[in-house]
């Protein structure tokens, strides 16, 4: 294996075998239509050899990205320490820094039609050589890895023939994510040159901006952009899909109804307000208060629950622990920083559900109290959870394990003048109001990153002793 890949590497050919994919359609999600091919998606499925080999350029372009720091900074997928949560903590933070300051936010979720099988090879390898500098023989084993490819479909058993491959990269490749990402590169400087807040993962892009009600000019930029956006794809082969593209407008309950005709034109179609929107997984509303998300969460945690508990009595404590983790554990955490700062009562159902998973596993009676078995299986309560999320997060900004755009958020102290605690390692404090309407001030809760961490942390304790306490709890606690 490493002959074969030592020599692939120093020829710059990829040996054809290696580039012979089969495609299984994969509906993109149950509720679909099987019946239309738009609702499926094409998974490539290649050889073992040919991902080992994908796997070793990808190290080695990744490691060059990373070095000369070509990565767009707000793209965070396929990068080590970037994940779905980190880009929607960032996103969310900056949605509630506008509440803050009493401001609206239109968000728009743009939607690419089969992104990945429309990329132009022969744009996609002058993209890397010019802006990435990927050249010479690697650049000649980039060019091998896209041409002369070859795909036959697998559906109900049935294989079709094989056909040649002229553009697109593979789903289901190690290689062909990443590239997509830097294919749409250039987006960035589009988006940023019109003064739009944005947030990229692969093909999912997110724009953002505050508005006011009186004030037409921030709409009209924002239509500019997306024009200029679809624009650039056009010319780049891809498809901006201008019906399912969702807006959401986020901010202060009071100020909703200045906002209800709002609407963006894109392409000469009208997009219009939803209710909520998903978003890489968690569904958005105009409170960002989740409580659909939530929603969403209980039912299908609840539905998990109840298959475990039929088969329960087959399975082993491991078993039951594992199936438990993996289809609701999963759930709960995902993404659980988000529910930092909202009041015990929205994440009340959370909570319930992780009790009925305690219960499942451990074969406890309905009545019995619930605190016991949780600290038994050191799990922590969902809200605790959350909090634990932000610090853990937090831990890894002050260590270097996190993207850019969440590190910027943390400013050090820095006195006016020379005091006794300049060298403490002090961390500043935005200036943000702290209302309160009543249970269920959603709309005020704090930015993420900030005033979620303990008072002591936020205001007395030094950065280092911070983080040697906080790897003590981390290390010290056995996690469920």
């Amino acid at each position: 294996m490493l002959d074969i890949v030592n020599l692939s590497l120093s020829t710059g050919i990829v040996p054809s075998s290696f580039k012979t994919a089969v495609v299984r359609p994969l509906l993109k999600k149950p509720h679909l239509d099987s019946s239309s091919l738009n609702s499926y998606r094409p998974v490539s499925n290649l050889p073992f050899m040919s991902k080992v080999l994908e796997r070793v350029v990808f190290q080695q372009l990744a490691t060059h990205l990373a070095v000369n720091q070509l990565y767009e900074p707000f793209q965070s997928a396929f990068r080590a320490c970037h994940s779905t949560e980190t880009a929607l903590t960032r996103v969310a933070n900056d949605l509630l820094l506008a509440i803050d300051a009493d401001s609206t936010s239109v968000l728009l979720l743009l939607d690419l039609s089969a992104a990945f099988d429309t990329v132009d090879h022969s744009i996609l390898l002058e993209r890397l050589t010019e802006n990435f500098g990927v050249t010479g023989l690697a650049r000649a084993w980039l060019n091998s890895y896209l041409s002369e490819r070859t795909q036959s479909v697998m559906y109900n058993n049935t294989r079709s023939k094989f056909s040649n491959v002229k553009c697109g990269v593979p789903q289901g490749s190690v290689l062909g994510p990443l590239l997509f990402s830097l294919y749409i590169s250039p987006l960035g400087q589009i988006i940023r040159s019109h003064g739009i807040n944005f947030h990229c993962y692969a093909d999912d892009t997110q724009l953002y901006l505050p508005i006011k009600a009186d004030d037409p000019t921030e709409i009209n930029r924002l239509e500019v952009c997306l024009a200029a956006v679809k624009n650039w794809m056009s010319l780049n082969f891809l498809l901006l899909n201008s019906d399912k593209t969702e807006m959401l407008v986020v901010g202060p309950p009071r100020h909703r109804h200045c906002f209800e005709q709002l609407t963006v034109l894109l392409d000469n179609c009208v997009i219009s307000q939803s209710v909520a929107a998903k978003n890489l997984g968690v569904t958005f509303d105009p409170c960002l208060s989740f409580d659909r998300h939530i929603k969403d969460i209980t039912k299908t945690a609840y539905f998990h629950l109840r298959n475990i508990a039929q088969i329960r009595s087959s399975l082993s404590m491991a078993d039951a622990e594992t199936l438990i983790h993996a289809f609701v554990s999963a759930r709960l955490d995902y993404c659980n920083v988000l529910f930092s700062g909202l009041p015990q009562a929205s994440t009340k159902s959370l909570q319930m559900v992780q009790n009925a998973a305690a219960r499942v596993l451990t074969r406890t009676r309905k009545f019995d109290h619930i605190t016991p078995i949780l600290a038994s299986l050191h799990w922590l309560p969902v809200h605790i959870r959350s909090d634990f999320k932000v610090l853990l997060l937090t831990y890894k900004i002050l260590n270097g394990f996190a993207p850019s755009y969440l590190s910027d958020l943390l400013k050090p102290y820095i006195p006016s003048r020379a005091l006794r605690s300049q060298n403490a390692g002090l961390l500043c404090l935005p200036r943000i109001k702290k209302k309160s309407a009543g249970g269920r001030a959603f709309s005020y809760r704090a930015p993420l990153l900030w005033n979620n961490l303990p008072a002591d942390v936020r205001q007395s304790e030094s950065v280092d002793s911070f983080k040697s306490r906080l790897k003590t709890h981390l290390f010290g606690l056995t996690y469920g």
